[in-house]
């Protein structure tokens, strides 16, 4: 017993050491055990979810970028888009007013951070405020200093900064619109430098028609398509009306119900085919951050079928959640290349997709 002991005391320290040092310095892949976010390698970092698995795993960070993948000549109403839901309510953000914050955060990472991460749609809160836009939650439609995260025109140069250096990208931003300044949000993405990149409302289908192609928009530097949920701005300021466009399911709570996806009471009923974008909300009404990671994941794509089928068999284009990099492996990134996948060619994940193909035609490996 004693020799067994000991050859036993020589085998056990070794086999531990050879499986916590399995992976290490960017050779760990995904849900791999990790203790930094060093270990990962690209597109993945080091997370704890407790509701989905023990201990510090690699999980997603990034997103399949479709168009380098497969193709940006199909119309932009046959791609799918990661959109994080109040983009601009970030944890950790400074007071810009010089009183504390008393309100609810939604994501973790700056605007820059997340366009870098491949997020290409972001909604915004917009309020008149201290004489400017600003950006803020609000009580009865009103923006208050501890409810104010920053001007807008900080986040709308951010994103000016992220498309002049990416010249093939495309932006969205859906604004909860509470300015009521006449031009008021003319000026701001005017003094942003935006203006340059504004995808006119003249080219935008009204009766459920496809969109321009992606590579037609990227040639003609029409790169920024703005919503706003104000009518009355698509006449008087050009800036499209959101629900002349788009379709959306219930936001918060309501739209987190298995095997339910009610539209938002502002859309059409989501099989309206007249208007030829589909938006899916899959984030709570009060924001959870520690079971987030668990919603990002299986239940979330488990509500875009859900939606598909009640969008009159049509995939989203656009899918909303809150701390969007928190997920048990692949999370809203993974959703998002679903949705590609269907899109483009009728698989699972968009990387089954025959590279360059414009068919409905998946890969064999």
């Amino acid at each position: 017993m004693g020799s067994l002991l000991c050859l036993l005391m020589v085998i056990l320290p070794s086999l531990f050491y050879n499986i916590s040092a399995a992976c290490s310095n960017g050779t760990c892949r995904l849900l791999d055990e990790c203790s930094s976010d060093k270990d990962c390698g690209s597109g993945l970092y080091c997370f704890s979810c407790p509701f989905g698995f023990t201990g510090s795993r690699c999980v997603r960070s990034s997103i399949t970028n479709q168009f380098k993948l497969i193709n940006n000549s199909l119309p932009f109403n046959k791609y799918a888009f990661l959109t994080t839901h109040n983009s601009y309510a970030i944890e950790g953000e400074p007071s810009h007013t010089g009183v504390p914050r008393v309100t609810v955060t939604n994501q973790e990472d700056n605007v820059t951070q997340q366009l870098n991460n491949g997020v290409r749609a972001l909604m915004l809160d917009t309020y008149d405020f201290k004489g400017d836009v600003w950006l803020c939650h609000s009580f009865g439609g009103n923006c208050y200093d501890f409810t104010a995260f920053e001007p807008a025109i900080d986040t709308l140069k951010e994103i000016e900064a992220f498309l002049s250096a990416n010249p093939s990208e495309i932006v969205t931003i859906i604004l909860e619109d509470y300015v009521h300044t006449p031009n008021g949000l003319t000026k701001v993405f005017t003094d942003a430098g935006l203006m340059k990149y504004w995808f006119p409302l003249s080219r935008m289908p009204k009766n459920g028609g496809d969109w321009p192609l992606v590579s037609d928009m990227v040639a003609k530097n029409q790169r920024l398509l703005v919503f706003t949920s104000i009518k009355s701005k698509e006449q008087s300021e050009g800036i499209a009306y959101q629900w002349n466009y788009m379709v959306e399911n219930q936001y918060g709570d309501g739209g987190m119900k298995n095997g339910s996806c009610p539209n938002r009471a502002e859309s059409s009923p989501l099989n309206d085919k007249s208007k030829s974008l589909v938006l899916v909300n899959y984030f709570q009404t009060t924001p959870i951050k520690l079971i987030t990671c668990k919603e990002n994941s299986g239940a979330l794509i488990g509500m875009l079928k859900t939606c598909y089928g009640d969008s009159g068999n049509r995939w989203a284009n656009f899918v909303a959640v809150d701390f969007y990099k928190r997920s048990e492996g692949g999370g809203s990134f993974q959703a998002v290349d679903t949705l590609n996948g269907k899109l483009l060619c009728g698989c699972d994940d968009v990387h089954s997709c025959q590279a360059g193909s414009t068919s409905q035609a998946c890969s064999s490996t």
